[in-house]
């Protein structure tokens, strides 16, 4: 969290370095008007689609975070505790982004900073055990020691006994001046990312020397956000690609940030849909250092528009979910009070106070007031609306739009119900939908309980209706239907055990499971998530299961569901990822490597050889962008055309030779433009045929 004085004292703002621009969502919010209407008549029907067959994990007791600040006077009030434990607040962040960096646990100070009476870790404590959450800390690197962090471990969990699990070393570290940007306090005479992954690994081995069991994570950069792909002087690798390979299988898990930097309601509400590609290209980086297992934190969170009116409502739901649906074990927004900045008109003619906090300061900017002390802005009740979708041990599902106003997120309850959270993000429109199941049959005959939260409320209103397959959303709206299952539907077994992926090679798969429980199934069967829909590629009746055919080069998403003698499918394994390679053995090779980056573009160098026996005189390169937020901008050593996410290759007039038995290598390169993820190509081709990628 990158911090400077607010007018208020004691309360601090979050000041954005990154900009989003908006994409297709955007467009249609902007055609949908920008301002707040009487609610129009309905659009055509929206398809919505559940597919329960589909599971995107489990949802984790520390799912549902948000930050806390020792400068919030207010932060352990029992009224505040009351409310943190009505939204099911499960992990609560101390002692406040970059006060991490300069807060002294032992003497409760945080020296150039404000430190709130009441704030200090014992009554922090005693919040976290009030509401039922769990702590996750941060231990003091930019201006702490090792030495530091462990005795605050041995105070919390050997002398108080609180089994404080999670510990970050630092908040965002590479803030510290190393890239120009220095908000950070980093008193290391050497700020490089090399130093702060050795540094870090001094932070595990002293924390775990007192207690094994804490869990130490270390700080990375947010793939497509500043500074993804920028290298100090003289280094030939990111933040990134410096840090996890000295940290990784040493680091328990790892932090990110994300503010996507939107200064509109329209650009806002498109940035969810690019956490997948970021997290899953986050994901691929850990992998290639042997760590695609690390868990991965989101410790804080944003939309960094309208702040405490409706929109960064729709954006927060919406952001949760799609990071918990991609892996991360904790979301915690940023933050519980931060107070008014700066007053601004939503669109929908809501006054904004520019605050970031989920809770009112009460606190004023001229002769305009923000509402009492302690009043729930909209995100705070976004939050809330979470738990009326899944709660700890509910299975997160694939659910799908056909328009992109609508976002939606579905669960499996552990008690068979099926829920249903859809996302109105026009202002002025509401939106008919008709709902479409897989994988689950509602029970017609029973009463379906709707929470809906809508633009501009006070509360979120619960009713229960009958059973329908069409619904309608009002503007700028939370809705959430939980459905019964009809009797005799489900069957008995348990879900197989997350599959582990045992062998691959560039068109084979090898995964294994543990088996499931609660009866007899007579085969498992393996199916690769395609948008809501299942394809199924293998069955098996043992537990492991080998598919082969694939595509080389690709990343798919896989579970596993067993089949009962009644032919009724169990829930779906939670999600396993797998990932194929290029041949071992080709008649090209094509090496491929980023050498700049700014967060939104890049430098990129390719070289090709010919390592076949005939030579090739004219060659076309050929690959695909990963991400459909990748472009071409510019291009040297070659000829560039692209369609779409397809990029083709062509020589200029002197590099078109390439001798056999790799005689020698022909290098191009060219310039990327990037909104949001930028993962590298995996699969060229030369000519048609599938390259070794290096």
């Amino acid at each position: 969290m990158r911090l400077i004085t607010s007018t208020t004292p004691g309360l601090w703002r979050r000041r954005l370095t990154a900009g989003a621009s908006a994409a297709a969502l955007g467009a249609a919010l902007l055609l949908g008007g920008g301002s707040a209407q009487a609610e129009g008549p309905p659009a055509p029907p929206v398809d919505v689609t559940v597919n329960a067959h589909e599971g995107l994990g489990t949802i984790p007791s520390t799912a549902y975070g948000l930050n806390s600040a020792v400068w919030d006077a207010q932060m352990n009030a029992p009224q505040v505790q009351d409310l943190l434990h009505a939204a099911t607040i499960g992990m609560l962040r101390y002692p406040g982004g970059s006060y991490g960096d300069i807060y002294h646990w032992q003497t409760h100070t945080a020296p150039g900073g404000y430190v709130a009476p009441g704030t200090d870790f014992d009554a922090f404590m005693g919040t976290v055990r009030t509401i039922g959450a769990q702590p996750i800390l941060i231990a003091n690197y930019g201006s702490g020691t090792p030495q530091e962090a462990a005795d605050w471990v041995r105070y919390a969990n050997v002398t108080q006994g609180y089994g404080a699990k999670y510990w970050e070393v630092g908040n965002e570290l590479y803030g510290n001046g190393h890239y120009g940007s220095g908000w950070e306090h980093d008193d290391h005479a050497d700020h490089s990312p090399t130093a702060y992954a050795h540094n870090v690994l001094q932070y595990v081995t002293a924390m775990k020397a007192v207690d094994p069991t804490v869990k130490v994570g270390a700080v990375l950069t947010m793939p497509g956000n500043w500074p993804d792909g920028v290298m100090g002087d003289g280094e030939s690798a990111d933040w990134n690609h410096t840090v996890i390979p000295l940290i990784a299988g040493k680091a328990d898990f790892v932090i990110v940030h994300w503010y996507p930097g939107s200064s509109t309601a329209a650009q806002m509400l498109t940035t969810p849909a690019q956490l997948t590609g970021e997290l899953d290209q986050l994901r691929a980086q850990l992998a290639a250092a042997g760590a695609g297992s690390t868990p991965i934190a989101l410790t804080e969170v944003n939309g960094g528009a309208y702040h405490n009116t409706q929109p960064n409502a729709l954006f927060g739901a919406d952001a949760y979910l799609t990071a918990l649906q991609s892996g991360v074990f904790t979301v915690d927004w940023w933050d519980t009070h931060n107070g008014a900045t700066q007053i601004s008109t939503a669109p929908d003619g809501a006054t904004d106070y520019g605050d970031w906090g989920i809770l009112s300061s009460g606190d004023c900017i001229g002769t305009v007031c923000a509402p009492p002390l302690n009043t729930p802005y909209p995100p705070y009740h976004a939050i809330s609306m979470l738990s009326r979708l899944a709660v700890p041990g509910d299975r997160l599902v694939a659910a799908g739009s056909s328009d992109a106003l609508v976002a939606v997120h579905a669960a499996h309850r552990a008690n068979g119900d099926l829920s249903v959270l859809m996302i109105n993000k026009d202002p002025s429109a509401a939106r008919t939908v008709a709902l479409h199941y897989a994988g689950f049959t509602p029970d017609p005959s029973a009463p379906v309980t709707v929470a809906t939260y809508r633009d501009r409320a006070t509360a979120i209103d619960t009713a229960t209706s009958a059973y329908g397959t069409a619904r309608t959303l009002p503007p700028y709206s939370l809705t959430t239907l939980t459905l019964h299952p009809t009797p005799g539907t489900a069957s008995s077994l348990s879900a197989p055990g997350t599959p582990q992926v045992t062998a691959t090679d560039d068109t084979t798969a090898t995964v294994s499971w543990t088996p499931s429980s609660g009866g007899t199934a007579t085969r498992y069967e393996v199916y690769r998530q395609v948008g809501t829909n299942s394809e199924l590629l293998a069955d098996s009746t043992g537990t492991t299961a080998t598919v082969h055919n694939l595509t080389p080069g690709t990343t798919a998403t896989w579970n596993v569901l067993a089949r009962d003698a009644t032919g009724r499918l169990s829930p779906p394994s939670d999600p396993v990822t797998v990932r194929t390679g290029t041949p071992a053995h080709s008649p090209c090779q094509v090496a491929y490597r980023t050498t700049a980056g700014w967060g939104n573009g890049f430098n990129a160098a390719v070289t090709l050889t010919n390592t076949g026996p005939t030579p090739i005189t004219g060659w076309t390169l050929a690959f695909d962008f990963p991400s459909a937020g990748e472009s071409v901008a510019g291009f040297w050593n070659a000829h560039i055309s692209a369609s779409g996410r397809h990029v083709v290759a062509t020589p200029v007039d002197w590099n078109a030779e390439l001798a056999a038995n790799g005689g020698n290598s022909v290098s191009f390169g060219f310039t990327g433009a990037n909104d949001g993820a930028a993962p590298p190509p995996t699969v060229f081709t030369v000519n048609g045929t599938v390259c070794t990628t290096t």
